[in-house]
């Protein structure tokens, strides 16, 4: 029995067979039972045929275009496909530790590169990119049609728990968790936004365990005991028996129709909006089920890096289609649309299904969001365009991301004044679609009474707002302790945004992980806040937990605390007023 000791984000204790995901290098690691082991090798042979016969077809085709020299480049491809360093030891690698091929094929590629590595002649160093390049053929012959882990884990044939270096919120949100019990990385901490999603998922996690990838074996037996805050590999009997116990209770009970629909109320009477934040148009069925009135994000970006061809992102019509289905999906609800959140290198790259790392979206403050939409008018008039022409089957409400300054404002809605000029010119004149801002930027929170004069709506982003106010990347296991959400000067620059929106009469609501915690979602309704955003997941726990409150107390407790000097003072308040009615996350119900 070995144990790993590691930050408990999400209580519950499970078991399962672990399945390794090394995010970085996109690639799963699982057990292949020896029953499978000749299925495995020849999905092997397969993948080298198919990648024999379509480089002797690119060669061919460069031998026609650019001459003989030229298609000799693919001569030493063809040749690898046969060397026993190659295949054949991927295939020594599958026989002998029972894994999958393309974990196999990804060690190979590990023990060429550091051989290439050592070799002190340049030309001979940087041949280590042609061995890249057949590699990842093979790992795509391997997997026709599959390009993401996401598509990997629909094939796990027994309930799992997921070992990775580390885990992107896109993919937790997307994972069937009757099939994947539990969770654990090496990267993380407990406001790591995983965790904060794995919370409100009611998943058992744990996170910071620094190699956990890398110690543990794919196929072994694991226990992830999310409150003890460690990950135990081959467990004893008894262990086992107490997660198995858990797994049983934590089966959940449907919930009649009345408990999910209809408006969310405070105890005294105040009425809370509760919308949802989904990535693509297929999540509007869980949104609907778990009582979200409206869609009050819809990241964009994750929904066009998700289709297969990227050509989408340039196609109005592909686009159109896509909005007009999740409008009339959510109708009569409101849908909000974040215009596209990407920067130059992701969009530089295919972004297969939203698979970025947190490490690498952290920190990202150069040429993002709005910013790169104004300088590349071409894709952010199709988008605009595309999203005015949906407007017509539903209610529409379009959001610039991560806005710094008026200007920036003022030159987009130019656009969007453009693109329904191109519309109407076309024959297909728009109707009238409020435009806000998403309040993630310091800047745009102390300059929000002067944002406010040129847009119809705010949205607070609390996860990037934070990151930004503190100098804290939330991903980053060494400072992530500091990323706090009761921080005075995060609660202060909400309320001065809340304030701005109240006297210029525009609506605000917020949207981050602050929101899908109970007990902050309290503390944010006592600061005057009445609309939110959040995981599905997460919007029956809300319901509840603000059927058990009284505003007027939490605005009372909000006068107390806001002058307070640290957020560990304002979380004993906050603890204390709550008096046990939610406890890590759960919510308890009053007698």
């Amino acid at each position: 029995m070995q144990r790993l000791t590691g930050i408990g984000v999400s209580p519950g204790i499970v078991s399962g067979r672990a399945v390794i995901l090394i995010q970085r290098e996109q690639v799963l690691r699982y057990h292949v039972p020896a029953s499978r082991l000749d299925h495995e090798l020849e999905r092997l042979d397969t993948s080298r045929e198919r990648a024999r016969q379509q480089l002797t077809d690119i060669r061919s085709g460069v031998a026609l275009r650019r001459g003989p020299e030229m298609a000799s480049i693919f001569d030493a491809q063809l040749l690898m496909l046969d060397d026993e360093m190659l295949v054949s030891r991927a295939v020594e690698i599958v026989r002998e530790q029972l894994v999958n091929a393309e974990w196999a094929i990804q060690r190979v590629f590990q023990e060429f590169s550091a051989v290439f590595d050592e070799i002190a002649d340049p030309y001979l160093r940087e041949r280590k990119g042609d061995v890249a390049d057949l590699v990842g053929r093979l790992k795509m012959n391997l997997r026709p049609g599959m390009a993401t882990p996401r598509d990997l884990l629909r094939e796990l044939d027994e309930a799992s728990v997921l070992i990775a270096d580390e885990l992107t919120p896109s993919l937790v949100a997307q994972i069937d968790w009757t099939r994947v019990r539990g969770f654990a990385t090496d990267a993380g901490g407990r406001t790591y936004h995983s965790a904060i999603l794995a919370r409100s998922l009611e998943v058992p996690a744990v996170v910071g365990l620094y190699d956990a990838s890398r110690v543990i074996q794919p196929g072994a037996l694991v226990v992830i005991d999310g409150s003890g805050n460690e990950v135990v590999v081959n467990p004893s009997e008894e262990l086992l028996a107490r997660a198995s116990r858990h797994s049983e209770d934590r089966a959940p009970a449907a919930r009649p129709d009345h408990e999910r629909r209809g408006p969310a109320m405070t105890a005294d009477g105040v009425r809370i909006r509760l919308d949802a934040n989904i990535e693509f148009p297929g999540d509007l069925a869980s949104a609907r089920y778990a009582g979200a009135e409206g869609v009050g994000l819809f990241r964009s970006e994750f929904l066009l890096a998700g289709i297969k061809s990227q050509a989408v992102s340039a196609d109005e019509d592909a686009q159109y289609e896509i909005y007009r289905s999740m409008l009339e999906g959510m109708a009569p609800g409101m849908v909000t649309v974040r215009t596209f959140d990407v920067d130059e290198d992701q969009l530089a790259r295919p972004m297969a299904d939203g698979w970025v790392a947190d490490a690498e979206r952290a920190g990202r403050q150069g040429l993002r969001g709005l910013r790169l939409s104004l300088v590349r008018p071409e894709l952010f008039g199709v988008q605009l365009r595309a999203l005015l022409r949906a407007a017509r089957h539903g209610n529409l409400r379009i959001m610039f991301p991560f806005v710094s300054a008026v200007e920036q404002i003022r030159e987009g809605r130019r656009m969007v004044e453009e693109a329904a000029a191109e519309l109407a010119r076309r024959g297909e004149p728009p109707v009238h679609v409020p435009i806000g801002v998403m309040i993630e930027i310091p800047a745009a929170a102390y300059t929000a009474d002067l944002i406010a004069r040129e847009v119809d709506f705010f949205t607070i982003g609390t996860n990037d707002l934070i990151q930004y106010c503190l100098a804290v990347d939330r991903a980053d296991a060494r400072v992530s302790d500091m990323y706090e959400p009761l921080h005075p000067a995060v609660l202060r620059m909400i309320v001065m945004t809340r304030r701005a929106a109240v006297r210029r009469r525009i609506p605000v609501s917020l949207c981050g992980e602050m929101a899908s915690d109970p007990a902050l979602l309290a503390l944010l309704v006592g600061l005057g806040l009445t609309e939110f955003s959040m995981t599905p997941s997460a919007i029956p726990k809300a319901r509840q937990m603000l059927a058990d409150i009284r505003a007027e107390d939490f605005r009372a407790l909000v006068r107390r605390i806001i002058g307070l000097p640290t957020a560990q003072d304002i979380e004993r308040e906050l603890e204390a007023a709550l008096g046990g009615l939610v406890m890590g996350g759960n919510v308890k119900r009053r007698t």
